[in-house]
Protein backbone atom coordinates (compact mmCIF):
# COMPACT_ATOMS: atom_id res chain seq x y z
CA UNK A 1 0.00 0.00 0.00
CA UNK A 2 0.83 3.58 -0.48
CA UNK A 3 1.09 6.08 2.14
CA UNK A 4 0.78 9.30 0.97
CA UNK A 5 2.79 11.85 2.52
CA UNK A 6 0.17 14.88 3.86
CA UNK A 7 1.37 17.22 1.31
CA UNK A 8 -0.46 14.69 -1.22
CA UNK A 9 -3.50 15.24 0.09
CA UNK A 10 -3.69 18.62 -1.00
CA UNK A 11 -5.61 22.19 -0.14
CA UNK A 12 -9.23 22.02 1.09
CA UNK A 13 -9.18 25.50 -0.09
CA UNK A 14 -11.59 25.19 -3.73
CA UNK A 15 -9.97 27.31 -5.68
CA UNK A 16 -9.69 26.10 -9.54
CA UNK A 17 -11.45 22.57 -10.14
CA UNK A 18 -8.70 20.64 -11.18
CA UNK A 19 -9.40 17.65 -13.36
CA UNK A 20 -9.90 13.97 -11.25
CA UNK A 21 -8.78 11.56 -13.63
CA UNK A 22 -9.59 8.96 -10.61
CA UNK A 23 -13.59 9.84 -10.33
CA UNK A 24 -13.58 8.98 -14.42
CA UNK A 25 -12.39 5.38 -13.32
CA UNK A 26 -14.65 5.59 -10.58
CA UNK A 27 -17.21 6.14 -12.82
CA UNK A 28 -15.71 2.97 -14.71
CA UNK A 29 -16.05 0.80 -12.00
CA UNK A 30 -19.67 1.64 -11.39
CA UNK A 31 -21.09 1.23 -14.42
CA UNK A 32 -18.50 -2.15 -14.93
CA UNK A 33 -20.05 -3.44 -12.41
CA UNK A 34 -23.90 -2.49 -13.50
CA UNK A 35 -23.36 -4.16 -16.46
CA UNK A 36 -21.96 -7.53 -15.33
CA UNK A 37 -25.15 -7.44 -13.01
CA UNK A 38 -27.64 -7.33 -15.84
CA UNK A 39 -26.00 -10.19 -17.77
CA UNK A 40 -25.95 -12.36 -14.85
CA UNK A 41 -21.97 -11.77 -13.43
CA UNK A 42 -21.59 -9.83 -10.97
CA UNK A 43 -24.48 -10.33 -8.15
CA UNK A 44 -23.94 -7.10 -6.16
CA UNK A 45 -23.20 -5.41 -9.24
CA UNK A 46 -26.29 -2.95 -8.74
CA UNK A 47 -24.51 -1.75 -5.97
CA UNK A 48 -22.27 0.19 -8.95
CA UNK A 49 -25.76 2.29 -9.21
CA UNK A 50 -25.31 3.40 -5.20
CA UNK A 51 -21.41 4.77 -6.55
CA UNK A 52 -22.89 6.85 -8.94
CA UNK A 53 -25.09 8.53 -6.61
CA UNK A 54 -22.74 9.19 -4.06
CA UNK A 55 -20.49 10.96 -7.25
CA UNK A 56 -23.35 12.59 -8.83
CA UNK A 57 -24.05 13.97 -5.07
CA UNK A 58 -20.40 14.90 -4.40
CA UNK A 59 -20.04 16.43 -8.18
CA UNK A 60 -22.73 18.61 -8.04
CA UNK A 61 -22.60 19.73 -4.56
CA UNK A 62 -18.91 20.91 -5.10
CA UNK A 63 -20.15 22.50 -8.31
CA UNK A 64 -22.76 24.26 -6.52
CA UNK A 65 -20.60 25.35 -3.33
CA UNK A 66 -17.62 27.01 -5.88
CA UNK A 67 -20.92 28.96 -7.61
CA UNK A 68 -21.38 30.15 -3.52
CA UNK A 69 -17.51 31.22 -3.01
CA UNK A 70 -17.66 32.99 -6.32
CA UNK A 71 -20.66 34.69 -6.41
CA UNK A 72 -22.52 34.37 -2.96
CA UNK A 73 -25.50 32.27 -4.46
CA UNK A 74 -26.24 29.87 -6.83
CA UNK A 75 -28.65 30.23 -9.92
CA UNK A 76 -30.98 27.06 -10.22
CA UNK A 77 -31.75 27.90 -13.95
CA UNK A 78 -28.17 28.36 -15.16
CA UNK A 79 -27.43 24.69 -13.13
CA UNK A 80 -30.64 23.49 -14.85
CA UNK A 81 -29.65 24.47 -17.98
CA UNK A 82 -26.47 22.92 -17.75
CA UNK A 83 -28.33 19.57 -16.56
CA UNK A 84 -30.48 19.59 -19.91
CA UNK A 85 -27.56 19.86 -22.14
CA UNK A 86 -25.56 17.16 -20.71
CA UNK A 87 -28.52 14.69 -20.35
CA UNK A 88 -31.39 15.05 -22.90
CA UNK A 89 -29.69 14.98 -26.02
CA UNK A 90 -28.62 11.21 -24.97
CA UNK A 91 -31.64 10.17 -23.51
CA UNK A 92 -34.34 11.59 -26.22
CA UNK A 93 -31.69 9.41 -28.72
CA UNK A 94 -32.10 6.54 -26.89
CA UNK A 95 -35.71 6.86 -25.73
CA UNK A 96 -37.15 8.02 -29.69
CA UNK A 97 -34.43 5.00 -31.09
CA UNK A 98 -35.95 1.97 -29.00
CA UNK A 99 -39.43 3.21 -28.96
CA UNK A 100 -39.64 3.05 -33.09
CA UNK A 101 -37.67 -0.32 -33.13
CA UNK A 102 -39.72 -2.03 -30.62
CA UNK A 103 -43.14 -0.50 -32.04
CA UNK A 104 -41.77 -2.18 -35.20
CA UNK A 105 -40.67 -5.48 -34.17
CA UNK A 106 -40.72 -5.79 -30.83
CA UNK A 107 -43.58 -7.96 -29.49
CA UNK A 108 -47.32 -6.70 -28.12
CA UNK A 109 -46.31 -7.02 -24.49
CA UNK A 110 -42.99 -5.43 -24.41
CA UNK A 111 -44.09 -2.58 -27.12
CA UNK A 112 -47.27 -1.86 -24.53
CA UNK A 113 -44.94 -1.68 -21.79
CA UNK A 114 -43.04 0.60 -23.76
CA UNK A 115 -45.38 3.43 -24.46
CA UNK A 116 -46.08 3.27 -21.22
CA UNK A 117 -43.05 3.88 -19.34
CA UNK A 118 -42.21 6.51 -21.92
CA UNK A 119 -44.12 9.81 -21.09
CA UNK A 120 -42.94 8.87 -17.52
CA UNK A 121 -39.35 8.63 -17.84
CA UNK A 122 -40.08 12.14 -19.96
CA UNK A 123 -41.63 13.47 -16.84
CA UNK A 124 -38.50 11.94 -14.75
CA UNK A 125 -40.93 9.86 -12.38
CA UNK A 126 -41.01 6.69 -13.90
CA UNK A 127 -39.22 4.77 -10.37
CA UNK A 128 -42.87 5.83 -8.70
CA UNK A 129 -45.04 4.62 -12.07
CA UNK A 130 -42.81 1.39 -11.78
CA UNK A 131 -44.12 1.07 -7.75
CA UNK A 132 -47.65 1.88 -8.54
CA UNK A 133 -47.29 -0.56 -11.47
CA UNK A 134 -45.97 -3.34 -9.11
CA UNK A 135 -43.28 -3.80 -11.47
CA UNK A 136 -40.64 -5.12 -8.91
CA UNK A 137 -37.53 -4.57 -9.84
CA UNK A 138 -35.68 -7.65 -8.93
CA UNK A 139 -38.57 -9.54 -10.46
CA UNK A 140 -36.30 -11.46 -13.22
CA UNK A 141 -39.28 -13.78 -14.62
CA UNK A 142 -42.24 -11.34 -15.14
CA UNK A 143 -42.35 -9.35 -18.57
CA UNK A 144 -39.31 -7.26 -19.17
CA UNK A 145 -39.36 -3.56 -19.87
CA UNK A 146 -36.84 -1.50 -21.72
CA UNK A 147 -37.03 1.40 -19.73
CA UNK A 148 -37.20 -0.11 -16.04
CA UNK A 149 -33.33 0.98 -15.97
CA UNK A 150 -34.16 4.63 -15.80
CA UNK A 151 -35.44 4.39 -12.57
CA UNK A 152 -31.99 5.43 -10.83
CA UNK A 153 -32.17 8.36 -13.75
CA UNK A 154 -35.18 9.50 -12.27
CA UNK A 155 -34.15 9.47 -8.89
CA UNK A 156 -30.99 11.81 -9.78
CA UNK A 157 -33.24 14.18 -11.75
CA UNK A 158 -35.02 14.46 -9.10
CA UNK A 159 -31.93 15.49 -6.93
CA UNK A 160 -31.22 17.82 -9.12
CA UNK A 161 -34.52 19.43 -9.45
CA UNK A 162 -34.58 20.08 -5.24
CA UNK A 163 -31.33 20.77 -4.05
CA UNK A 164 -30.10 23.83 -5.82
CA UNK A 165 -33.09 26.07 -4.62
CA UNK A 166 -32.19 24.54 -1.05
CA UNK A 167 -28.68 25.44 -1.45
CA UNK A 168 -29.72 29.13 -2.92
CA UNK A 169 -31.63 29.11 0.59
CA UNK A 170 -28.78 28.55 2.55
CA UNK A 171 -26.07 31.06 0.74
CA UNK A 172 -28.40 33.14 1.32
CA UNK A 173 -29.21 33.20 4.73
CA UNK A 174 -26.48 31.33 6.34
CA UNK A 175 -22.88 32.90 7.41
CA UNK A 176 -21.33 29.37 6.94
CA UNK A 177 -22.84 27.86 3.85
CA UNK A 178 -20.58 24.79 3.91
CA UNK A 179 -21.23 24.08 7.28
CA UNK A 180 -25.09 24.68 7.01
CA UNK A 181 -24.79 22.41 3.71
CA UNK A 182 -23.19 19.73 5.59
CA UNK A 183 -25.78 19.72 8.27
CA UNK A 184 -28.67 19.56 6.32
CA UNK A 185 -27.26 16.87 4.13
CA UNK A 186 -26.06 14.31 7.02
CA UNK A 187 -29.77 14.86 8.76
CA UNK A 188 -31.48 14.49 5.45
CA UNK A 189 -29.46 11.31 4.78
CA UNK A 190 -30.02 9.82 8.54
CA UNK A 191 -33.96 11.06 7.57
CA UNK A 192 -33.89 8.81 4.39
CA UNK A 193 -31.81 5.86 6.20
CA UNK A 194 -34.74 5.70 8.71
CA UNK A 195 -37.76 5.61 6.07
CA UNK A 196 -36.02 3.09 4.41
CA UNK A 197 -35.51 1.01 7.70
CA UNK A 198 -39.25 1.84 8.81
CA UNK A 199 -40.58 0.59 5.04
CA UNK A 200 -37.78 -2.57 4.47
CA UNK A 201 -40.12 -5.55 5.21
CA UNK A 202 -40.16 -9.40 4.61
CA UNK A 203 -41.65 -9.10 0.98
CA UNK A 204 -39.88 -7.70 -2.24
CA UNK A 205 -37.60 -4.91 -1.63
CA UNK A 206 -38.23 -3.09 -4.93
CA UNK A 207 -40.13 0.24 -2.75
CA UNK A 208 -37.27 0.92 -0.32
CA UNK A 209 -34.66 0.10 -3.50
CA UNK A 210 -36.42 2.77 -5.95
CA UNK A 211 -37.93 5.23 -4.06
CA UNK A 212 -36.92 8.66 -4.12
CA UNK A 213 -37.29 9.03 -0.43
CA UNK A 214 -35.45 5.73 0.83
CA UNK A 215 -32.18 6.34 -1.78
CA UNK A 216 -31.95 9.94 -1.05
CA UNK A 217 -29.24 9.16 1.23
CA UNK A 218 -26.41 7.73 -1.08
CA UNK A 219 -26.80 11.19 -3.20
CA UNK A 220 -26.33 13.26 0.36
CA UNK A 221 -23.84 11.19 1.74
CA UNK A 222 -21.32 12.55 -1.89
CA UNK A 223 -23.08 16.22 -0.46
CA UNK A 224 -21.85 15.61 3.01
CA UNK A 225 -18.34 14.93 1.51
CA UNK A 226 -17.81 17.49 -0.83
CA UNK A 227 -18.56 20.22 1.83
CA UNK A 228 -15.53 22.49 3.45
CA UNK A 229 -15.42 21.46 6.83
CA UNK A 230 -15.87 17.09 5.89
CA UNK A 231 -13.15 17.78 3.04
CA UNK A 232 -11.03 19.15 5.60
CA UNK A 233 -11.70 16.82 7.93
CA UNK A 234 -11.17 13.87 5.89
CA UNK A 235 -7.48 15.16 4.89
CA UNK A 236 -6.32 15.80 8.63
CA UNK A 237 -7.97 11.88 9.59
CA UNK A 238 -6.32 10.42 7.09
CA UNK A 239 -3.01 12.09 6.64
CA UNK A 240 -0.59 9.92 5.78
CA UNK A 241 -3.00 6.72 5.81
CA UNK A 242 -4.96 7.86 2.94
CA UNK A 243 -3.28 5.11 0.77
CA UNK A 244 -4.48 2.46 3.29
CA UNK A 245 -7.32 3.62 4.01
CA UNK A 246 -8.39 3.98 0.64
CA UNK A 247 -7.04 0.81 0.09
CA UNK A 248 -9.55 -0.66 2.72
CA UNK A 249 -12.54 1.06 1.58
CA UNK A 250 -11.98 -0.37 -1.90
CA UNK A 251 -11.53 -3.91 -0.36
CA UNK A 252 -15.04 -3.19 1.55
CA UNK A 253 -16.75 -2.55 -1.52
CA UNK A 254 -15.47 -4.89 -3.65
CA UNK A 255 -16.16 -7.60 -1.42
CA UNK A 256 -19.85 -6.07 -0.97
CA UNK A 257 -20.22 -6.73 -5.09
CA UNK A 258 -19.15 -9.78 -4.63
CA UNK A 259 -21.32 -11.15 -1.64
CA UNK A 260 -24.70 -9.11 -2.01
CA UNK A 261 -27.43 -10.07 -3.31
CA UNK A 262 -30.60 -7.91 -3.66
CA UNK A 263 -33.07 -10.45 -2.26
CA UNK A 264 -31.49 -12.57 -0.08
CA UNK A 265 -29.44 -9.54 1.51
CA UNK A 266 -31.96 -8.44 3.84
CA UNK A 267 -29.02 -5.77 6.06
CA UNK A 268 -28.51 -4.12 2.68
CA UNK A 269 -31.68 -2.30 3.64
CA UNK A 270 -31.23 -2.08 7.45
CA UNK A 271 -28.42 -0.41 7.17
CA UNK A 272 -25.92 -2.26 4.63
CA UNK A 273 -26.74 0.30 1.86
CA UNK A 274 -25.96 3.37 4.00
CA UNK A 275 -22.79 1.76 5.05
CA UNK A 276 -21.98 1.29 1.38
CA UNK A 277 -22.69 5.05 0.45
CA UNK A 278 -20.76 6.08 3.19
CA UNK A 279 -17.93 4.35 1.91
CA UNK A 280 -18.09 5.22 -1.38
CA UNK A 281 -18.31 9.07 -0.18
CA UNK A 282 -15.70 8.44 1.74
CA UNK A 283 -13.29 6.76 -1.35
CA UNK A 284 -14.04 9.73 -3.24
CA UNK A 285 -13.21 12.35 -1.03
CA UNK A 286 -9.97 10.24 -0.66
CA UNK A 287 -9.35 10.57 -4.42
CA UNK A 288 -9.58 13.81 -4.87
CA UNK A 289 -7.72 14.54 -1.60
CA UNK A 290 -4.96 12.61 -2.49
CA UNK A 291 -5.09 11.77 -6.03
CA UNK A 292 -1.44 10.22 -5.97
CA UNK A 293 -2.30 7.40 -4.08
CA UNK A 294 -2.13 3.92 -5.28
CA UNK A 295 -6.30 3.27 -5.57
CA UNK A 296 -6.29 6.92 -7.11
CA UNK A 297 -3.99 6.18 -9.78
CA UNK A 298 -5.12 2.64 -10.59
CA UNK A 299 -8.86 4.67 -11.02
CA UNK A 300 -6.98 6.55 -13.59
CA UNK A 301 -5.93 3.80 -15.54
CA UNK A 302 -6.86 5.51 -19.11
CA UNK A 303 -9.25 2.56 -20.18
CA UNK A 304 -11.25 2.33 -17.14
CA UNK A 305 -11.21 6.26 -17.69
CA UNK A 306 -12.49 6.25 -21.37
CA UNK A 307 -15.32 3.73 -19.59
CA UNK A 308 -16.27 6.22 -17.28
CA UNK A 309 -16.69 8.73 -20.08
CA UNK A 310 -18.76 7.13 -21.68
CA UNK A 311 -20.65 5.62 -18.85
CA UNK A 312 -24.26 7.84 -18.89
CA UNK A 313 -24.89 6.86 -22.45
CA UNK A 314 -23.68 3.17 -21.67
CA UNK A 315 -25.95 2.91 -18.99
CA UNK A 316 -28.90 4.67 -21.37
CA UNK A 317 -28.27 1.27 -23.63
CA UNK A 318 -27.25 -1.81 -22.06
CA UNK A 319 -30.49 -2.79 -20.71
CA UNK A 320 -32.69 -1.95 -24.10
CA UNK A 321 -29.50 -3.92 -25.74
CA UNK A 322 -30.14 -6.89 -23.07
CA UNK A 323 -33.56 -7.41 -23.19
CA UNK A 324 -34.12 -6.87 -27.51
CA UNK A 325 -30.57 -9.48 -27.80
CA UNK A 326 -31.85 -12.30 -29.36
CA UNK A 327 -32.57 -14.75 -26.70
CA UNK A 328 -30.62 -17.71 -28.80
CA UNK A 329 -27.61 -15.94 -27.30
CA UNK A 330 -26.68 -16.88 -23.97
CA UNK A 331 -23.82 -17.67 -21.11
CA UNK A 332 -20.77 -15.74 -21.65
CA UNK A 333 -21.58 -15.08 -25.53
CA UNK A 334 -24.42 -12.91 -24.25
CA UNK A 335 -22.82 -11.10 -21.60
CA UNK A 336 -19.39 -10.14 -24.49
CA UNK A 337 -22.46 -9.87 -27.25
CA UNK A 338 -24.15 -6.84 -24.48
CA UNK A 339 -21.06 -5.39 -23.71
CA UNK A 340 -20.00 -4.71 -27.54
CA UNK A 341 -22.77 -3.66 -28.97
CA UNK A 342 -23.71 -1.17 -25.91
CA UNK A 343 -20.46 0.28 -25.79
CA UNK A 344 -20.63 0.64 -29.69
CA UNK A 345 -23.95 2.70 -29.26
CA UNK A 346 -22.83 4.73 -26.43
CA UNK A 347 -19.50 5.73 -28.18
CA UNK A 348 -21.27 6.60 -30.81
CA UNK A 349 -24.23 8.97 -28.73
CA UNK A 350 -20.81 10.31 -26.63
CA UNK A 351 -18.86 11.24 -30.00
CA UNK A 352 -22.17 12.20 -32.17
CA UNK A 353 -24.50 13.62 -30.09
CA UNK A 354 -23.61 14.39 -26.05
CA UNK A 355 -20.01 15.97 -26.91
CA UNK A 356 -21.15 18.00 -30.07
CA UNK A 357 -24.40 19.55 -28.18
CA UNK A 358 -22.81 19.80 -24.90
CA UNK A 359 -19.61 21.73 -26.42
CA UNK A 360 -19.62 23.06 -29.98
CA UNK A 361 -23.12 24.22 -30.63
CA UNK A 362 -24.20 27.68 -30.23
CA UNK A 363 -27.82 26.85 -30.16
CA UNK A 364 -28.40 25.10 -27.26
CA UNK A 365 -27.65 27.89 -25.25
CA UNK A 366 -29.99 30.83 -24.33
CA UNK A 367 -33.45 31.64 -25.76
CA UNK A 368 -32.56 29.16 -29.12
CA UNK A 369 -31.41 26.67 -26.14
CA UNK A 370 -34.92 27.19 -24.45
CA UNK A 371 -36.69 26.78 -27.74
CA UNK A 372 -35.33 23.52 -28.59
CA UNK A 373 -35.73 22.15 -25.13
CA UNK A 374 -39.48 23.40 -25.69
CA UNK A 375 -39.25 21.79 -29.12
CA UNK A 376 -37.68 18.17 -28.43
CA UNK A 377 -40.06 17.86 -25.38
CA UNK A 378 -43.56 18.69 -27.44
CA UNK A 379 -41.79 15.99 -30.03
CA UNK A 380 -40.87 13.44 -27.88
CA UNK A 381 -44.59 13.63 -25.58
CA UNK A 382 -46.09 13.47 -29.78
CA UNK A 383 -44.31 9.86 -30.07
CA UNK A 384 -45.86 8.67 -26.91
CA UNK A 385 -49.46 9.62 -29.03
CA UNK A 386 -49.20 8.88 -32.28
CA UNK A 387 -47.82 5.44 -32.31
CA UNK A 388 -50.66 2.90 -31.68
CA UNK A 389 -50.32 0.50 -28.91
CA UNK A 390 -51.44 -3.05 -29.67
CA UNK A 391 -54.87 -4.31 -28.60
CA UNK A 392 -55.59 -5.46 -25.46
CA UNK A 393 -55.41 -9.57 -25.38
CA UNK A 394 -59.43 -10.58 -24.92
CA UNK A 395 -59.50 -13.93 -23.19
CA UNK A 396 -62.88 -15.47 -24.41
CA UNK A 397 -64.46 -16.84 -20.87
CA UNK A 398 -68.06 -18.08 -22.63
CA UNK A 399 -67.11 -21.73 -22.90
CA UNK A 400 -65.44 -22.02 -19.73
Amino acid sequence: MNRAHPAEAGPVTRGRKPHLPALDGLRGVAILGVLLFHTGRLPGGFLGVDLFFALSGYLITDLLLREVEATGTVSPVAFWGRRIRRLLPALVTMLAGVTVLVWAAGPPDLVRTTLDDGPWVQLNLVNWHLLAESAGYWDRFGSQRVFEHLWSIAVEEQFYLLWPPILLVIACSAKRPETRVAVVAATASIGSLAVMITLAGAGDPSRVYTGTDTRAFSLLLGAVVATGPVRAALARAAGRWAGPVAALLTAGLGISWSLADGTTSRWLFTGGLFAHSLAAALLIGLCVQAPRTTVAKALAWPPLRWLGLISYSLYLWHWPVSVLLSPEIDGLPRTLAVLTVSVGLATLSKYLVEDPIRFRTRWARGRSGLLAFAAVTAGLALLWVVLPAPAPVVVDITGL
